[in-house]
């Protein structure tokens, strides 16, 4: 990363990985948007809000400008939700795959997913599969905001 003609190059963000992948899990547990977490460009700290949480993390006053923070992505976002269990059924379920398609388009589809993959004994390829799927997911979202990670 290059700065301006005669400036050094930004210092690159160096955060853990595992840090990261917290962060997002975090992000998307409860509802869309219940749950918060953004990335000091500065600092390299995360800071999360919870909405089910007394008592909060005191946030900067600042949290908002993207000059210095980068909100954390949930799941969803990075279409790791409904786009993703298609695409398993896609490659793993073609015969179900309409069936996956009827289930995802009603509330408590992941109970009802999972059901499924019990009666098909694949209930663990789905989780090496979406475990795989989620880690390429948050590395691509992390080299496409210049965060280094460190192992």
């Amino acid at each position: 990363m290059k700065g301006a003609a005669g400036e050094p190059p930004e210092a690159a963000m160096a955060v853990r990985f595992q840090d990261i992948m917290e962060a997002v899990e975090a992000v998307s547990s409860g509802h869309f948007g219940e749950n918060s977490a953004w990335l000091c460009k500065q600092s390299d700290r995360i800071y999360m809000q919870f909405a089910i949480d007394d008592e909060l993390e005191e946030l900067p006053d600042d949290i908002e400008d993207g000059e210095k923070y980068i909100p954390i992505p949930d799941k969803r976002e990075l279409d790791l939700g409904k786009p993703l269990a298609l695409a398993f059924a896609g490659e793993f379920l073609p015969n179900d795959f309409d069936k996956v398609r009827q289930i995802f388009s009603q509330r408590g589809a992941y109970a009802r997913f999972n059901d499924l993959l019990d009666h098909r004994h694949m209930r663990q390829q789905w989780f090496d599969y979406r475990d795989k799927a989620e880690i390429e997911a948050v590395r691509a979202w992390c080299a496409e905001n210049s965060i280094v990670l460190v192992d």
